[in-house]
């Protein structure tokens, strides 16, 4: 994996960083979520309120701090390498998932046929690829990666001290992934398969730890959802 650039292009350190804590907002809203009646919890408005307030506390966040672009992992000088390490993490992550998908999750008799009436599968195909799939990959690594787990981590080090990083970047990664697969829209739309989100999450989270770059796991989601896609749509709408 590739380290972080030293120098003037690093990271600016978590001691010079503001309201790192905002990160906890969108956590407590998929939290609340769950609490709610059934009746809310079907709203539409209603399950995309977490990823909603997940933007406004970006937004909050951004005007406190210069240098966001490399706060979330979006310096120019990783791209090559985002590109180069995204699209083998999707590849592989695209690959795997498919076949848990379209072998393993049927053997053990989960109906997939619901994926058929998702929102994305209405959607024409030259819109989802590669428009739509890569808004999407934009949109949620800068929320999930980008701001919450990025944000965690630094809000983490603040409190607990730099011995305990090691401890604390666990920590940000699994929570940031589990908010992710347990996201309202998520779970609505996709069901039981949500838990492919999971491991997921960890992996670009791990990522995104290990390389502070956000191209690679923009890359690799962009990637893994389009060769899931076109291979769920060639089985089940032939």
């Amino acid at each position: 994996m590739m380290a972080p650039e030293p120098g003037p292009h690093a990271t600016p350190t978590q001691a010079e960083e503001r309201g790192a804590a905002l990160a906890l907002l969108p956590i407590a809203a998929t939290l609340d979520f769950y609490a709610l009646p059934d009746s809310f919890r079907e709203q539409t408005l209603v399950q995309f309120a977490p990823q909603l307030v997940a933007y406004l506390a970006f937004g909050l966040w951004a005007t406190h701090n210069q240098a966001m672009a490399a706060r979330v992992g979006l310096r120019f000088c990783g791209l090559r390498a985002g590109i180069r390490w995204g699209v083998l993490t999707g590849l592989l992550l695209g690959c795997f998932n498919t076949l848990i998908i379209l072998r393993v999750v049927p053997h053990l008799g989960y109906d997939i046929t619901f994926l058929k009436a998702t929102p994305h599968a209405q959607l024409p195909v030259l819109l989802m690829i590669p428009w739509f799939i890569c808004g999407i990959a934009l949109f949620v690594e800068i929320n999930f990666r980008g701001f919450i787990l990025g944000r965690l981590l630094v809000w983490g080090r603040q409190l607990l001290g730099p011995k305990l990083s090691p401890l604390v970047g666990t920590i940000a990664v699994g929570i940031s992934a589990i908010t992710f697969a347990f996201d309202p829209f998520m779970v609505n739309t996709f069901q039981h398969l949500h838990w492919i989100a999971l491991w997921d999450g960890l992996i670009w989270g791990i990522i995104w730890l290990k390389t502070k770059n956000l191209y690679a796991t923009i890359v690799a989601h962009a990637v893994e959802v389009m060769l899931m896609y076109c291979a769920l749509r060639a089985t089940l709408m032939p």
